[in-house]
């Protein structure tokens, strides 16, 4: 899908180039250009091309979709501006044996190709703006279909290995009952594990959680986990929300959690594993930090996996709406996730 939106890209740039430019000039003002001299044409030609790259480049359409009204008039204004300098070339003027004749064939000359500026710039920009969101239309529409392959790969995987949710939770049941009493660790291990397994099940087909759920799904998940450590690990989770009811993809956050617990513990090393969840004014900070206790080469080979496919989960749901970074500094990687819920 990828190499097909590339193609595509390609496919409407060499059109840009070859077809619609060139026809465009020759149709309209290539001869008035070519009589003002070479310098001028090649100079209307360079400015043109440039503002079909620069449209491109600037990718108005997720400007538009994020709200960056100002970044838009901030560049088409800088677009006009070079519009109007190139107005304002200097030609030299037409000679005619009546000098007051001069004057007025090189005014009307001058006319002309203002006007022929100013409508090719329109038409230029008029088709980037375009292609700029019919490529964005296009790239969200692969997007969602390979984020569609991708959910009905990860729920055929769960049907495969599904048991009966009846069978599983009567069995977990009878097997708490034999662990009664024997071990305080074991019997919160159970409660945990039953937890986040309810958890999953319940939410496999919703779209939307609630804050509130999967701060609580963490919470077992990272209680679980602990109960395995010994204390070369240390543990710091922190949340907070000024409103747990927002509503968030179920399970979007546990990749980020799974990946700190793989990478980060160590039963021979001291280590420390942070992570918080903050949400404030409708906007949501998630961060880890851990050590890399894997050995480096195998971490940089195996990460960008599991993140790739959360950048593509992000950009499908909030599009423009999101920031990931990630980075590894001194053996310690953190990550920051922000997401803007309304």
């Amino acid at each position: 899908m990828v190499s097909l939106e590339n193609k595509g890209s390609l496919i409407l740039d060499i059109f840009f180039c070859v077809v619609f430019m060139p026809v465009l000039i020759a149709l309209g003002p290539a001869g008035y250009w070519l009589n003002c001299g070479t310098v001028f044409f090649m100079t209307a030609c360079v400015f043109f091309y440039g503002c079909y790259f620069a449209v491109k480049h600037i990718r108005f359409p997720k400007l538009f979709i994020a709200g960056r009204y100002r970044e838009i008039a901030g560049w088409l204004a800088a677009l006009v501006a070079g519009n109007w300098l190139l107005t304002q070339f200097p030609l030299p003027d037409l000679d005619f044996v009546t000098p007051s004749m001069s004057a007025f064939q090189t005014s009307v000359r001058d006319y002309s190709i203002t006007l022929s500026l100013w409508l090719i710039f329109s038409l230029v920009i008029g088709y980037s703006v375009s292609v700029a969101f019919v490529k964005e239309l296009y790239g969200q529409v692969l997007l969602q279909k390979r984020l569609e392959h991708q959910r009905d790969k990860a729920e055929l995987a769960i049907f495969k290995a599904q048991i009966s949710p009846h069978f599983l939770f009567n069995t977990l049941n009878s097997l708490y009952s034999l662990v009664i009493g024997t071990s305080q660790k074991a019997e919160d291990a159970f409660i945990k594990f039953t937890e986040i397994l309810k958890y999953t099940y319940i939410t496999i087909d919703n779209d939307l959680v609630s804050v509130k759920d999967e701060i609580t799904y963490i919470q077992n998940y990272i209680d679980l986990q602990e109960l395995r450590l010994n204390r070369h690990t240390m543990v710091k989770w922190s949340h907070d929300a000024d409103n747990e009811g927002y509503r968030i993809p179920p399970m979007i956050l546990l990749t980020f959690v799974e990946n700190a617990f793989k990478y980060g513990v160590s039963t021979t090393r001291d280590c420390v594993i942070e992570i918080s969840l903050a949400i404030a004014g409708g906007v949501l900070r998630f961060r880890t930090c851990n050590s890399v206790m894997k050995h480096v080469g195998e971490f940089r080979t195996e990460l960008p996996v599991g993140l790739d496919n959360c950048r593509a989960r992000l950009s499908g749901i909030y599009p423009g709406k999101y920031t990931l970074d990630t980075y590894e500094r001194d053996g310690i990687f953190n990550l920051d996730l922000t997401i803007k819920l309304v």
